[in-house]
């Protein structure tokens, strides 16, 4: 969603990086770029006007004395001000432990409410929750329908009742049968409509006074623009909302509401979908997503996909079998299912420093191939995954047929696989020692060159070739806390924070 805003961006801030001096007139070049930028995003006015006098005020004030390069310092302070205007280090009151968890979703008509509902009861029961849907949207065709089929994906059970119960009774009794079940969180599903109107919020408040929510939601849609901060203004004068879910953030609007909100209500935004699986779900940082808009990359996410989608143990088996050369297609499959579990390739490279904001979407790998060679895998046999070279003539065909590939398609498969194995099977004990550590880290000189660069990509071959192989054997991500800094795009404050993280870990 921010890639306009992220080139232009770095746009601005190429005036002022490597200046030995900042000056009136630098600054206020960079900063009129800046303001052009956040404007086009359709960011908030006042928001706006608010940013750039912070980062006039700090670039050009007795702070950049202290500083042994004036235009690092800049960065500095535009990347820390983006984060507070993302909401800084803003965090809710925590809920007292014990006793049943209300938590309200209201928002517009349209704006992925009831998603939203489905997506944080699938996060909460990951964390160790027993939640609970309730349909409380009595008005709205099929809304009811909707959340028993999104309840049923994600495994969390859905409180109904039948046609012509009133909203507040369905909350009262959904209250009274969660605690009879053992339920300890309830996500109420609202009512929302075109417009606001007076009537669907007295509801709301209705149902706010009778539930005594400890956590309300307000669901906006990334892609409205300005529209969403009145929205916010208003649902928050009369809930005094909790914190905000921003849905849709995957699309291709400018994303100005995100980077407008926290101005408009003084709330934080608390989650963000991030696309259309139910585990596209993710707990919004400021610091982090300001990463993202700065190009800076985004590791820290990065590593928590991994750890969701990769088993340590496994991890270590499969280097174990790089190193014996026992390595079959059951293994290069099972790379290639983490990789598709932490979002795909594209969307790890873009997380990296020096790749996300600059990568041209051309040279990104197809991830259709990925999938034709999952196919190609699975229509194989178990002996014909183990024993690849049998797979000859009338096996091939039959594969290509089953996969719906053509014979070609199978041929490279097998092709690509044994190259790989005799290039293994090649090295000594300590070359094939040394190759494992160099995927380990993603190939740290390249990539740091890269990201001090900015400019420098993989070339479109070798990202297609990576999407080819589709998860490197034994590649285990979590070894991304060896990322490489990259010092003119800030990567040494967030990996100082990795490197800090990863100590708690330890």
């Amino acid at each position: 969603m921010f890639e306009n805003l992220t080139d232009r961006l770095n746009q601005a801030l190429r005036r002022v990086r490597g200046q030995s001096h900042l000056t009136e007139k630098n600054i206020q070049e960079a900063l009129r770029e800046v303001r052009l930028a956040f404007l086009e995003a359709d960011v908030h006015v006042g928001a706006v006007k608010e940013f750039i006098a912070r980062v006039r005020e700090r670039a050009l004030g007795q702070e950049v004395l202290a500083s042994l390069e004036p235009g690092q310092h800049a960065i500095k302070v535009v990347y820390e001000e983006l984060t507070r205007m993302l909401g800084g280090d803003a965090l809710l009151d925590p809920i007292p432990a014990g006793g049943l968890i209300v938590t309200m979703l209201c928002g517009l008509q349209g704006s992925g409410k009831t998603t939203a509902c489905a997506k944080l009861a699938l996060k909460m029961k990951n964390e160790g929750r027993r939640p609970l849907l309730v349909a409380a949207d009595v008005y709205r065709p099929a809304a009811v329908e909707q959340l028993k089929v999104l309840g049923e994906k994600v495994d969390v059970p859905v409180f109904s009742q039948p046609q012509g119960a009133r909203p507040e009774q369905i909350v009262e009794r959904a209250m009274a049968f969660a605690r009879a079940e053992g339920r300890d969180l309830l996500i109420l599903d609202t009512a929302g409509r075109l417009h606001i109107d007076e009537r669907m919020m007295d509801e709301l408040v209705r149902i706010r006074k009778l539930a005594s929510p400890q956590r309300i939601f307000l669901v906006i849609d990334s892609m409205v623009g300005q529209d969403a901060v009145r929205q916010a203004e208003h649902f928050n004068s009369r809930l005094d909302v909790s914190g905000v879910i921003l849905s849709k953030l995957d699309g291709d609007a400018r994303g100005g509401v995100a980077l407008s909100v926290r101005h408009a209500i003084g709330k934080p935004i608390v989650f963000a979908s991030v696309g259309e699986k139910p585990a596209d779900f993710e707990a919004f940082h400021p610091d982090r997503m300001a990463g993202r808009i700065l190009g800076m990359g985004d590791v820290l996410t990065l590593i928590e996909k991994a750890q969701a989608a990769v088993d340590r143990e496994e991890a270590l088996k499969m280097q174990q079998k790089l190193f014996d050369q026992s390595f079959t297609l059951d293994d290069w499959l099972s790379q290639m299912q983490q990789v598709k579990k932490m979002g795909g390739l594209s969307a790890i490279l873009k997380l990296l420093p020096g790749l996300g904001g600059n990568l041209p979407t051309d040279k990104l790998p197809d991830e259709r191939e990925m999938v034709r060679m999952e196919a190609i895998i699975n229509s194989m046999t178990k002996r014909e995954r183990s024993e690849p070279h049998i797979v000859q003539g009338s096996r091939r065909k039959r594969i290509a047929a089953g996969s719906g590939a053509n014979v070609s398609d199978v041929d490279r498969v097998i092709k690509e696989f044994g190259e790989m194995k005799r290039m293994i099977k090649a090295m000594t004990a300590p070359a094939r020692e040394r190759l494992v550590k160099k995927l380990r880290t993603h190939d740290k000189k390249a990539l740091a060159a890269m990201a001090r660069k900015g400019k420098q990509q993989p070339t479109s071959k070798a990202m297609r070739k990576m999407g080819r192989m589709g998860g490197l054997p034994g590649f285990d991500p979590r070894a991304l806390g060896q990322a490489p800094e990259s010092p003119e795009a800030g990567g040494a404050d967030m990996m100082e924070k990795l490197r800090e993280m990863l100590k708690k870990k330890n």
